[in-house]
């Protein structure tokens, strides 16, 4: 048999024609390509020049992956912060630095060979990062130790060294907060670090309510003030502090006492390997291992015995999980992975982040100091890239073939999934954008792929900054950036898809027939029945009136009030305005129902929500001289300040001037009213006077004044010579009792 050898010329012409970008493989586009796309380009500019993005910054960059054109550039060498689209790099690194059939394992040991009678003097349990631990693969490996024939442990050690003792990167450090999102990093963790609080109101108005712990297990300790309510509302808040080895979890507020009137939270936790080994302690108990030790943090000894290895998904499962969800702590754990992996252990930070330096200058050719990282996360105000950048990486990406379909099914599909299951209806963006969210106080990104209704494929990087008011109309911004990409070559075109996703205003109607229409809606919301959202979420996208929009999205938040997506929706719907909170106070009075939207929108502000804490301000502003208005929003403002009372006082002072002295003042007919000199208002303000924070310290000293002026005017007999009402001592001049401790700090 010949064999033919290919000559040296011919081998190194392949190479290099396999090689060369496709742009030096596309001829020029066409004419009526070209037309496309400066119908495109004048869409974009419409849309930078017409909405909240003009007096932002921002910048965009669009290329063509089918000849690497850039198509359109509007400040894309501007460092800006990206917020969560920085998990585009993360992911990026990590999948070409550990490869997509990458998998964590977890490591479980004994001193010795299993003995016969089942018994384990000491239970190793190693940790190398695994983010994806739940409760139900735990218990797996219960069984799968039960099966290994043990039915006795001593101690049981969780090893937590292969990642340093930093539990939260750069940046995490600008929060005070307990939410689930700010979960610390371990080698050894689970649920991811987060735990669940169930809460269900007693079996009749007054009757103590019921807290319930996911997972259960001794690392909780709780404190539980939640009481059951005559009333809808739901007024709770859940603490999540640090008690030593253990976990103090602090429940206040009340319930209503109905059925659906459960609620559960998500807290995050802070010690993350006795919160895995306390779960796995109760676990073995329950399934009838005795476990006569305790539970420490140690070292495995380098001679123990391997009894089971727990492995996770592969990598390509783990990154849908951080990039679909937008899952801070996957981000970071895989940071710290990158780090162990290749810097040596213990992985940390640093290490993280000189791993995904090196990929971006030498395999994708950003160099060092062109850039900001920090963290893996994006939160906060820590990371600074350019929409260049940006593109350039995901360009990169999309060339490398044994990355390419898992980094690009990892990212969520325009209404279909993740965090943009919501976004882009209507349009033709949907199904054909797949793109990274980012969401930051002033902060909205969005980036990734678009293929055109033209055929044509785009990579695409919008980030805009420094916007004042509510994030919802930049979120509109950027989606009619999107849509105007995905219509390129369609019939509809760029211009009318822009205008298709805009709001058109309400039509001109009858306020009778207007809260016909809202009755019908709040009636659904009120089945609180997670069927319904389909049709809800149908007919807030069609819908134009802006007040029966906003009954739409609470309607939807009622139905699942768990889910992160219906939240957003009303706190991007429901304006104090006149043509949302103003109408739908005209409809309360017809209908003769509270005014639609406040109560919820009190729920996530009671509940330490930022963005629903400053709406409940603006909304007191927008009360203006109406008894009943200003009555509900004092009522509302005296439930927040019981359960959410340092958020409120941050709130107060983001809040503009003519919203806080509104709020103040109805906010001091509360206090009074409540008669409490011990209210959990008065408790932190006296803290955050002392906050070592001079800026908030001085606000906090300036409210201590307005309130105390406040309170005295609210409590002065009224001039028809009724009984006043119960006196409380403002901040300023109640009883000093000593520093406050972490058991009586609120929070949400």
């Amino acid at each position: 048999m010949q064999v033919h050898r290919a000559s040296p010329f011919l081998a190194a012409a392949a190479i290099i024609f396999l090689t060369l970008p496709s742009a030096a493989l596309s001829a020029p586009p066409s004419a009526e390509k070209r037309a496309d796309r400066e119908a495109l380009k004048q869409a974009l500019m419409d849309v930078l020049n017409r909405t909240a993005l003009k007096a932002s910054r921002v910048g965009v960059q669009m290329q063509s992956l089918d000849d690497g054109a850039i198509v359109f550039s509007h400040n894309a060498d501007e460092l800006l912060n990206p917020a969560s689209n920085v998990k585009l790099v993360t992911s990026a690194a990590a999948l070409a630095s550990l490869g997509p059939e990458f998998r964590y394992d977890t490591e479980f040991l004994v001193d010795s060979e299993l003995a016969s009678d089942g018994k384990v003097k000491t239970l190793y349990v190693r940790g190398k990062g695994d983010p994806t631990m739940t409760s139900e693969r735990l218990w797996g490996v219960v069984a799968e130790l039960w099966h290994a024939g043990v039915r006795e442990v001593g101690d049981i050690i969780v090893d937590d060294s292969w990642f340093d003792a930093e539990r939260t990167p750069p940046g995490y450090d600008q929060e005070d907060s307990d939410r689930a999102y700010m979960a610390p990093t371990g080698a050894l963790s689970l649920n991811w670090n987060a735990a669940a609080i169930y809460l269900r109101p007693g079996n009749a108005p007054g009757a103590k309510g019921t807290v319930e712990m996911e997972p259960p297990s001794d690392y909780f300790v709780i404190e539980n003030q939640l009481t059951t309510g005559s009333a809808r509302a739901r007024r709770v808040s859940v603490t999540s502090d640090p008690s030593g080895p253990s976990q103090k979890i602090v429940v206040r507020g009340q319930l209503p006492n109905e059925r659906g009137g459960a609620v559960s939270v998500w807290k995050k936790i802070d010690n993350p390997p006795m919160y895995y080994g306390q779960t796995l302690k109760q676990m073995l108990g329950t399934r009838g291992v005795k476990v006569k030790g305790k539970v420490k943090v140690g070292l495995a000894p380098s001679k123990a015995k391997m009894l089971y290895v727990s492995q996770s998904d592969t990598f390509d499962l783990v990154l849908k999980r951080m990039n679909k969800l937008s899952s801070n702590f996957v981000a970071e754990q895989m940071l710290k992975t990158m780090g162990a992996e290749l810097k040596g252990a213990p992985g940390s930070f640093t290490k993280g982040v000189e791993v995904v330096e090196q990929f971006l200058e030498r395999e994708v050719g950003i160099p060092r100091g062109t850039y900001v990282m920090k963290n893996g996360s994006g939160l906060n105000d820590a990371n600074r890239f350019s929409t260049a950048q940006i593109n350039r990486l995901l360009r990169y990406m999309n060339e490398r073939f044994p990355f390419a379909p898992e980094y690009m099914s990892s990212v969520p599909i325009a209404g279909k999934d993740g965090t943009l299951k919501y976004r882009f209806e209507g349009s033709d963006a949907v199904g054909r954008l797949r793109a990274k969210t980012g969401t930051l106080e002033s902060v909205s990104a969005l980036s990734g792929y678009v293929t055109s209704a033209g055929g044509e494929r785009f990579t695409f990087s919008i980030i805009a900054n420094d916007f004042a008011g509510r994030v919802g109309p930049i979120v509109a911004g950027l989606d009619a950036l999107g849509a105007a990409v995905a219509a390129t070559g369609s019939s509809l075109g760029p211009s009318n898809a822009v205008a298709a996703l805009a709001d058109n205003g309400r039509p001109a109607g009858a306020i009778n027939d207007v809260a016909a229409r809202i009755k019908t809606y709040l009636d659904l919301g009120k089945q609180r029945d997670q069927r319904n959202i389909g049709f809800l979420r149908t007919a807030w996208r069609s819908e134009r009136d802006p007040a029966v929009r906003a009954v739409l999205a609470e309607s939807l938040y009622q139905s699942n009030p768990h889910d992160y997506l219906g939240a957003r929706t009303l706190l991007d719907s429901y304006a104090a305005t006149g043509e949302v909170y103003g109408r739908l106070r005209e409809v309360a009075r017809v209908l003769s129902v509270d005014v639609p939207g406040v109560s919820s929108m009190v729920e996530l502000a009671a509940g330490g929500n930022t963005e629903a804490l400053a709406r409940v301000l603006e909304l007191a502003g927008a009360s203006g001289t109406d008894a009943q208005a200003q009555q509900e929003m004092s009522e509302a403002l005296g439930e927040v300040a019981r359960t959410a009372p340092e958020e409120l006082v941050v709130a107060l002072r983001g809040a503009n001037a003519g919203d806080r002295d509104a709020s103040t003042t109805l906010l001091a007919r509360a206090l009074v009213q409540a008669g409490q000199a011990d209210h959990p208002f008065w408790k932190s303000l006296r803290r955050t006077l002392g906050a070592t924070d001079p800026q908030l310290a001085a606000f906090a000293r300036s409210l201590d004044s307005t309130l105390s002026q406040k309170v005295a005017e609210a409590k002065a007999p009224p001039k028809d010579g009724m009984v006043p009402v119960n006196v409380v001592a403002p901040a300023g001049n109640a009883p000093r009792t000593g520093n406050p401790t972490a058991e009586t700090r609120p929070g949400g």
